[in-house]
């Protein structure tokens, strides 16, 4: 009963979440980006542009195109997905419509001149405020909508950055803005693209962070208790390497370990605890897959 409990908690933890980003996400969109006619990518963006051409509240839109798409993420991704998903759409679409209402003057207006560094500055802002909210939305298992959905299905079959997908898709969605939008077509593609380019690298800094890992060569004279300790404390996989030192001629092991990068500073003083001498090196690696890391898939 209790470890049920701890489950219902945990979940509702997750939507709490989920529930705060989609906040921070539309707050970026109806404060920074969409009163200062700066466009941005994803269902957010193709419901802004309807938006600006026929006055539709941008809630509506993301709800009605958001709905199409749940459907596809029901069978690729499963009901667990699904249920998140729909719960962030209709979350998202009332934040869109209230706050919409709510902010009708930009958020930076008449705060900052020139009035080009004050459309960049929005970019920037709004941009950066929608990958961070994305980018922990994903880590709690959920999505935004959209084309993060898309993203999501392609992820699930392949070894690729979701932001980088998100970006490609982006591209075309922004490009559209020409047709729609009346003055400084090409300003308003270029402050798109710095959107576009914004929120995919705060996506990747949010997911590569929490998952981002280290590889670990130690040098030292008590291989065996650095790891067997390495071993139990951290239940960590550790292989040893013989080698030779080329100036003292000396064979001894070399302890190779591979971590998630947060793991990195409790190795460091479980070599320190051992031997202080020790001498060792840290790398970061592009990638770690199998057991105790990311799964492989093809």
């Amino acid at each position: 009963m209790k470890a049920t409990k701890k489950n219902v908690w945990s979940e509702v933890k997750r939507y709490i979440v989920i529930t705060l980003a989609l906040l921070v996400m539309v707050f970026g969109w109806t404060a920074f980006l969409i009163p200062n006619h700066v466009l941005g990518g994803g269902v957010s963006g193709i419901a802004t542009l309807i938006f600006y051409a026929t006055g539709i509240s941008t809630g509506i839109s993301v709800f009605v195109i958001n709905g199409i798409l749940v459907l596809i993420s029901l069978k690729v991704l499963g009901p667990s997905f699904g249920i998140k998903t729909v719960y962030s759409i209709i979350v998202s679409s009332v934040f869109f419509f209230f706050l919409q209402r709510w902010i009708t003057d930009p958020m930076l207006a008449g705060e900052i001149k020139p009035f080009v560094e004050e459309k960049i500055l929005a970019a920037i802002l709004g941009g950066g405020l929608a990958g961070l909210a994305i980018g922990v939305a994903f880590t709690q298992g959920g999505s935004t909508g959209g084309t993060d959905i898309i993203a999501m299905m392609i992820c699930k079959y392949r070894n690729i950055s979701q932001g980088r997908v998100i970006l490609l898709i982006d591209i075309v969605i922004i490009s559209c803005s020409y047709f729609v939008i009346e003055n400084d077509k090409i300003q308003a593609i270029i402050y798109g693209f710095v959107v576009m380019g914004v929120c995919s690298y705060c996506i990747d800094l949010v997911l590569t962070g929490n998952k981002q890992s280290v590889q670990a060569f130690i040098f030292t004279s008590e291989p065996e208790k650095v790891a067997d300790r390495i071993a139990n404390d951290m239940h960590r996989g550790v292989t040893m390497i013989n080698g030779t030192g080329w100036y003292t001629k000396h064979e001894g092991p070399i302890v190779m370990v591979v971590a998630h990068k947060r793991e990195s500073q409790q190795i460091l003083r479980i070599v320190k605890e051992i031997d202080p001498r020790a001498f060792m090196t840290m790398n970061t690696v592009m990638g770690a897959y199998g057991k105790g890391f990311e799964q492989i898939r093809r």
